[in-house]
């Protein structure tokens, strides 16, 4: 079971998820790391749940079409869509508020 530690406006928030979890998905349903990640379609759509990867990268795939199209340049600096990963391992993501 991957381990999250997740950044936000100076905090550090750390939990286990189950394998193959989505942090959006499990905010929707207000477990972790609900309240503290910021998203909104979750599909997607808008680049609300925007995250930079601190560690773990190298286990994501490789970005889908929709990160390519909303991040951009931004992938280059480690940007990701949480909506858009489904974690096997362990990852540290930080958001901007």
């Amino acid at each position: 079971m991957p381990t999250v530690v997740f950044h936000q406006a100076g905090q550090t928030f750390t939990d286990v998820v189950k394998d193959n979890a989505n942090l959006v998905v499990l905010a929707g349903i207000k477990q972790f790391p609900y309240p503290h990640l910021k998203y909104r379609c979750g599909m997607g759509k808008c680049a609300q749940c925007a995250c930079r990867v601190l560690a773990g990268a190298e286990n994501l795939p490789l970005p889908n079409w929709k990160e390519e199209k909303l991040l951009g340049e931004r992938l280059e600096q480690g940007f990701r869509l949480a909506c858009q990963l489904w974690l096997t391992h362990d990852i540290e993501l930080t958001q901007d508020v």
